[in-house]
């Protein structure tokens, strides 16, 4: 019997949310952490949330919360969200060449649920992927990132206030956790996160106390487009030599 293709679409979508579902158990403790970390930062419950709904990022909502901490403007927190998120530039072109054809409003929509997770698993799909089963698969993930990160904030605030307060050394070794996988398999990264390190005690020594997130956005941004151009002179005289 010949499936319709409204038949076709209910059925992609169920594949995408099965597949979906890994991705949704993995972001639970990651979640809850964030929560955890906002509470103790000093975000309300509905800041935490709509942190969530709206950024969509782990990583750069758990640099957002330390550039919080130490009072930085909410255009220097932009400018360092949209550089860590860059990437996503790269994956979403990408993974458009592997998607159906479809109205841009509808990829637009999805294009907001791809996370490194979520491409991973479309971009390893043998058949086309659907914007069906996009849909599917960026809402169990999205669902499970925002209303995680909401319950790990509840959980925050039945926690002592010195359990609470100490919370914020896991911010720091989220990001070692972070960084440690990438240093073990890209020397360059390990240049990068060496550069960014030093320039940013350099610029936090130098600069007012009051520019103490500019000096990580600096900081960043200096070392990331140093570390890429070098590794560009060097890799041309290599070839060339």
């Amino acid at each position: 019997m010949q499936t319709t293709a409204v038949e076709k679409k209910h059925s992609d979508f169920r594949f995408g949310f099965q597949d979906g579902l890994s991705i949704a158990i993995g972001y639970l403790p990651a979640a809850l952490t964030f929560g955890l970390l906002a509470k103790s930062t000093g975000l309300s419950l509905e800041e935490t949330i709509m942190m969530s709904v709206l950024v969509y990022a782990g990583a750069a909502q758990y640099m957002a919360l330390n550039l919080i901490a130490l009072g930085t403007g909410p255009f220097a927190i932009i400018i360092a969200t949209f550089i860590v998120n860059i990437r996503h530039f790269l994956m979403t072109a990408s993974l458009n060449e592997k998607v159906e054809k479809d109205h841009p409003l509808k990829k637009a929509i999805y294009a907001f649920g791809v996370t490194d997770e979520t491409f991973s698993v479309a971009a390893t799909r043998q058949e086309t992927v659907t914007t069906s089963y996009m849909f599917g698969l960026a809402i169990i993930a999205y669902g499970s990132w925002v209303i995680n990160s909401g319950l790990g904030h509840f959980i925050g605030s039945s926690l002592p206030q010195v359990l609470q307060e100490s919370m914020a050394i896991a911010l720091y070794a989220m990001f070692v956790g972070l960084l440690v996988p990438s240093l073990k398999k890209h020397r360059k990264i390990v240049f990068l996160a060496g550069t960014a390190a030093i320039l940013n005690s350099v610029f936090t020594y130098v600069l007012p106390p009051d520019w103490s997130g500019w000096a990580i956005v600096s900081a960043t941004l200096i070392s990331a487009i140093g570390i890429e151009w070098l590794n560009k002179v060097v890799g041309e005289k290599y070839n060339h030599g």
